[in-house]
């Protein structure tokens, strides 16, 4: 004979129940009464048979109390008791069975009777449940219990979150779908309401197991309320100790794009924490992220939150090899293409964080450049372009070795163009990273001064921004330390006019010392000049400039000793040419 059926939708056996759609509590006492009188008769399994005559009389004396009831007006009772006459059905086969000792083996009859007992079991407790609830009416039933407002007190808050605890039990699919409609929206508006979720301490056991419904509404929607409670720091290790990871990481692999952008938003904030990060790899969260984040449907709402995921794991050692095993940088530089700037952005930031070791920092650093290639057909946006090069200072310049391979990578190219053209943001962080490049070593200087870097330093000593007047002319003053950028430099008149111009704005007496202070770069200005005087041609272009007069009083009020040194130098020079001239007409 076959065992005890398990799936509450199959007709009961006698005493035959109503065929109705909906039975009524009255209907139920009555076949539960027969099915005690009849048990009696069993001669076998005596415990066990007695054990579930306890809880036919348990379930028939809480049905006598909601007797009243009307099940068609309360589609929660109308579940229980379709659930009940279907169980007792089965309860009545297996007594039958019994009775007649037709069952197959002991053992296995011993199993079907356990499996039964368990059964009426789980209706008493939804029984239970909903009368203490207070769901039950003797009017009737709202389908929807009204949230309370905003003013509402604990226990009204109580009493609606019940109300929804006990449709997740107990209800249908579209019961079970609404109840987490409402709740989800109720967490997000109403941090008591996630409170309270979490106290009442049933909720989320049912929405981890919600997480594996077959229902595709059902399973976003538990993803959604579990992603809402992991807002609240509190509330995280309560979902790792109900075990939430594992279904997360399912839901990850089958869900919908809704249910995987919910999972992949409450595993950014459970990943936090280091040790959650070893839980999401032991269930294979890591595999299975890669996949999510490669596959050729994934849009950019999928893409970005579930990279979120893995840049939380990388601090983990261990999982960071196991993703490079997996092929995470090539996945990463794959998405750096992608035309979505989201996508580029995640796929930058990750790759800037993955990056360990020469090849790997060489094929993340090629694909960023790739991203700052402005004749790229697919032209990245210039946030995307900020990122890449903020990443690439980050990557590079600690090790002399990673900047010699900028240069063979062709970064200098985008770097230069968008220093004369890009918009003012990229601009001005093009020149931070140039400047900060310029300041790396002297074969940087002079590949730099090879590519036309230097007079595009000039150009940004008259910028608005104090800041960036100092960094241009520091970067300009290192430049010239190389001998051929200085050559090349002397015979750019336009450039050291600017410089000149530069000191003479503003150098009447009374406003030396404001447009010191203002400017601030004047130190820097003179260094250069002082610089250049190294140089015969340097000094006499300075001098016979018609700035000298200006240069003298800068020096005489700034007191400073560079100022006095650069009059110094160019009055010896100037002696020497005069002395010179002498000797020659002589």
């Amino acid at each position: 004979m076959g065992r005890v059926v398990s799936q509450e939708s199959e007709s009961p056996s006698s005493p035959s129940p109503s065929t109705a759609s909906s039975y009524s509590p009255r209907q139920a006492i009555d076949v539960l009464s027969s099915l005690v009188s009849f048990s009696h008769s069993v001669k076998v399994f005596a415990v066990k048979w007695q054990t579930i005559r306890h809880k036919l009389d348990e379930l028939t004396a809480s049905l006598v109390a909601i007797e009243s009831c009307d099940s068609e007006q309360n589609p929660i009772l109308s579940a229980i008791l379709s659930g009940i006459m279907v169980c007792a059905g089965d309860c009545y086969d297996l007594a039958r069975r019994c009775v007649d000792v037709s069952y197959s083996g002991k053992l296995l009859m011993q199993s079907d009777l356990d499996v039964l007992a368990a059964r009426f079991d789980r209706h008493l407790g939804n029984l239970s449940g909903v009368c203490t609830a207070g769901v039950l009416s003797h009017g009737g039933f709202a389908i929807v219990v009204s949230r309370p407002g905003p003013s509402a007190c604990r226990d009204d808050i109580r009493f609606y979150v019940r109300d929804l605890l006990t449709r997740l039990k107990i209800g249908d699919g579209e019961m079970k779908k609404q109840a987490l409609v409402n709740l989800s929206s109720a967490v997000d508006e109403d941090e008591r309401y996630g409170r309270v979720v979490v106290e009442l301490g049933e909720i989320v056991p049912i929405l981890v197991n919600l997480l594996d419904s077959p229902e595709i509404e059902i399973r976003d929607e538990s993803a959604r309320l579990v992603c809402s409670i992991s807002n609240f720091d509190p509330h995280k290790p309560i979902l790792i100790g109900a075990g939430v990871i594992a279904p997360l990481i399912r839901v990850l692999e089958t869900g919908s794009e809704s249910g995987k952008i919910m999972s992949t938003g409450c595993l950014i904030k459970l990943t936090q924490n280091s040790d959650n990060a070893w839980s999401v790899s032991a269930h294979g969260g890591v595999t299975s992220l890669l996949k999510l984040i490669s596959a050729a449907d994934s849009s950019p709402d999928i893409i970005s939150p579930a990279s979120a995921v893995l840049k939380n794991l990388l601090p983990v050692e261990e999982i960071k090899r196991f993703m490079i095993e997996e092929g995470a940088i090539s996945t990463f530089i794959k998405l750096s293409r992608s035309p979505h700037e989201a996508v580029q952005i995640t796929a930058v930031e990750f790759l800037q964080n993955i990056a360990s070791g020469e090849e790997p920092v060489n094929q993340s650093v090629r694909a960023m450049i790739r991203i700052l290639d402005p004749n790229s057909a697919s032209s990245s946006s210039t946030k995307s372009r900020e990122t890449a090069l903020r990443a690439i200072e980050n990557l590079c310049f600690q090790s002399r070795n990673c900047i010699s391979q900028l240069t063979t990578f062709g970064f200098l190219d985008p770097l230069l163009y968008f220093l004369r053209n890009g918009e003012f943001s990229l601009k001005e962080l093009s020149l931070k990273v140039a400047c900060r490049l310029a300041g790396t070593s002297d074969e940087a200087r002079k590949v730099m001064g090879d590519a036309g870097f230097t007079p595009e330093f000039v150009k940004f000593l008259d910028a608005k921004s104090p800041e960036v007047r100092v960094m241009a002319g520091q970067a300009l003053l290192g430049m010239l330390t190389i001998p051929r950028n200085k050559k090349r430099f002397l015979h750019d008149d336009s450039s050291i006019k600017i410089i000149l111009q530069l000191l003479d704005d503003g150098v009447a007496e009374e406003q030396v010392v404001e447009e010191t202070n203002q400017h601030g770069n004047k130190k820097v200005l003179i260094q250069i000049l002082m610089s250049l005087t190294a140089s015969n041609s340097g000094r006499r272009k300075i001098a016979g400039s018609g700035y000298l007069k200006s240069i003298e009083k800068l020096a005489e009020a700034d007191g400073s000793s560079d100022g006095k040194k650069l009059v110094k130098k160019l009055g010896a020079g100037r002696i020497r040419t005069l002395f010179n001239g002498i000797i020659w007409h002589s």
